[in-house]
């Protein structure tokens, strides 16, 4: 259930668990150890508890320098993991705000929102950033938390890419990707987005087109994977080729995370 995987936090949109789902040939993941959210620059007192709880080892950032920057994460003093990130510059821009670049209509919003992920497998910060974050899942055997912004686009692709990897179906891969439009505080994620978004490019943006932008839509991820099809076959050999995932780091990730 949605309740279930979603933790409720006052600060930090769209923190939820993308385990537990079941694999190809038997078994499922491991619940309560793999983490997705937004970024963490509002997360109350009371919200850092709450992570802290969860006794989080790793830290993923798929953001670039600038954006971190910008929106820096807060962090429990208790925090004692790691926090990793490639680092590299993308402009400030979340795929979100690249995508919005204007007055544009909801169709408009819609067909960039589609060209943006069609070029996410190769996005050189969010490729270097990804290739820790392999790592970091076949080498430690503790819980682990991977976010950018808003928590759905650089983070669904990347989630997804997991999930491929360790045998989710593509049926359940795609219903967490779309968990974002349900997950958390929808409505204030929208309207957040929409003043960040119309700060930068003006108040003409409508409404339609901004929420377009702040959602998920299963042809933008179906945009990458298509990419990754196109170029590589299947996601394992895009990983092993682009993301220097070896079938012993593969093995060992899901040695860890497949019970």
């Amino acid at each position: 259930m949605l309740a279930e995987r979603v933790l409720p936090l006052s600060g930090v949109h769209n923190f939820r668990d993308y385990g537990g789902y079941a694999v190809e040939g038997n078994g499922r993941l491991r619940d309560n150890f793999l983490w997705r959210s937004a970024h963490h620059e509002a997360a109350s007192d009371d919200d850092l508890a709450a992570v802290d709880a969860l006794g989080l080892q790793t830290v993923i950032d798929l953001r670039g320098d600038d954006e971190r920057a910008l929106h820096p994460c807060r962090r429990s003093p208790n925090f004692a993991g790691r926090v990793l990130f490639a680092g590299g510059i993308t402009a400030g821009l979340a795929p979100h705000l690249q995508a919005a670049g204007g007055a544009i209509d909801v169709e408009t919003a819609r067909e960039r929102m589609i060209d943006t992920y069609a070029g996410m497998p190769y996005r050189p910060a969010l490729v270097a950033t990804l290739r820790l974050y392999l790592a970091a899942l076949a080498d430690t055997d503790a819980p682990s938390l991977v976010h950018c912004v808003a928590g759905k686009d650089r983070t669904g692709f990347a989630v997804a890419v997991v999930h491929r990897l360790l045998g989710v179906h593509e049926d359940d891969l795609m219903h967490d990707y779309l968990l974002t439009n349900t997950a958390g505080k929808i409505e204030e994620r929208i309207e957040q987005g929409a003043a960040h978004i119309r700060m930068r490019y003006g108040a003409e943006i409508k409404d339609d087109a901004i929420r377009a932008l702040m959602s998920v839509n299963p042809a933008y991820l179906d945009a990458a994977l298509a990419t990754v099809r196109r170029d590589h076959g299947d996601i394992p050999t895009y990983a092993e080729t682009v993301l220097n995932l070896t079938p012993e780091k593969l093995e060992a990730m899901i040695d860890r995370l497949v019970i």
